[in-house]
């Protein structure tokens, strides 16, 4: 079994219990629902631990009695049950590599259309059913915020709330240029093409005091969407553009169907983006949680997908390679992802598993 401080768990969870037994802790309620959160996360790891270790003995025993028996049926059975039980842990071990200050947060994910034209707007389309894909696969829900439709096909970019425990932590792997490499279906000459995208991953922020903003900066205007939604959308400012006046951030959303909801959702993505932005300027480690500015062109890839002339999905920075490229555009990315996480608690020198 993985490495596991469960002492120390159990402290935490009872220091936790002890704070939100004091009165006082519930008149600021967002500590206390940041100390609830925290403290579901840490029950449910424990339960896990506890049930996984116990069902690890059971299936120990169970293969001893079946040995001592010559019992091969049973035998067969329990080594399908152990093969079961290492996937779980598999999943709790990934789970628990995912330690950062906003890992446990939603996700909000921007993706941007590069160097490649028509071609690259149409990856970056791709790139965006890959990521709902991957959501929705994982029980997660997604609200699509913004997008801006290319000009013959797919999409110039895109911002999507991806909401579900450890979104943060999961999808900060996929922060980078992503290439592909195909023959375009918009070349009437059927030559190999190759398209960039940009994608980009912030954590959403939940506590209004993260991020302190004053009205006074803001400047809100309306407009009609441009998007699907019908004649209500046509004839409605329903959509929100806010600019940032200090920073000069604009965020855009007209995915809801009333400007209340719309602006609401501007401000979660606002309040994301300055947090990058505050990270920049205080610490100058920008790339913990947005990642250094890439031009999104040859030579600054963590990820090439390539369909022509053979079929693999290579990630530049783990060498983590598959050869079936279109179970990856599907949304099957846990394997990537996985092995960065790993990577980077390696390098980080403090990782909670053992890896060999």
């Amino acid at each position: 079994m993985i490495p596991f401080d469960l002492a120390g768990k159990k402290a935490r969870i009872a220091e936790i219990q002890e704070k939100l037994a004091q009165p006082d802790v519930w008149a600021a309620s967002e500590q206390a629902q940041s100390l609830g959160r925290e403290l579901g996360s840490l029950q449910g790891l424990v339960e896990r631990f506890e049930g996984l270790s116990k069902e690890r003995d059971d299936l120990e025993e169970l293969l001893e009695l079946a040995a001592a028996d010559g019992d091969e049926a049973m035998a067969q059975q329990l080594y399908r049950d152990a093969r079961n039980l290492a996937e779980r842990v598999d999943r709790l071990q990934l789970e628990l590599l995912l330690a950062g200050p906003y890992d446990s947060r939603n996700a909000i994910v921007s993706i941007h259309a590069g160097a490649g034209g028509t071609d690259a707007q149409d990856w970056a389309s791709m790139l965006l059913r890959l990521y709902t894909r991957w959501a929705e696969n994982r029980g997660f829900r997604v609200e699509v915020v913004d997008v801006l439709p290319g000009e013959e096909a797919g999409i110039k970019s895109a911002t999507l709330v991806v909401n579900g425990p450890f979104a943060y932590g999961y999808l900060k792997a996929e922060k980078g240029v992503h290439r592909l490499v195909r023959h375009s279906p918009f070349d009437a000459s059927g030559r190999r093409h190759t398209s960039f995208a940009l994608v980009e991953v912030l954590p959403e922020i939940e506590a209004e005091e993260d991020v302190e903003i004053d009205p006074n900066d803001l400047r809100i205007d309306t407009f009609r969407s441009s998007g699907a939604g019908g004649q209500h959308v046509n004839k409605t400012d329903s959509a929100v553009r806010i600019t940032h006046l200090p920073t000069g951030i604009v965020v855009t959303c007209q995915n809801e169907r009333s400007q209340h909801a719309n602006r609401l959702t501007a401000m979660r993505v606002l309040k994301s983006r300055l947090l990058a932005l505050k990270e920049q300027e205080r610490q100058k480690e920008i790339a913990a949680l947005k990642g250094a500015h890439q031009e999104i062109a040859w030579g600054n890839q963590i990820r090439s997908y390539v369909l022509d002339p053979y079929s693999l999905v290579k990630d530049h920075r783990t060498g983590h390679e598959e050869g079936n490229v279109q179970a990856v555009l599907d949304g099957e990315i846990d394997d990537f992802i996985q092995s960065y996480l790993l990577q980077s608690a390696r390098r980080n020198n403090n990782s909670p598993v053992r890896t060999s």
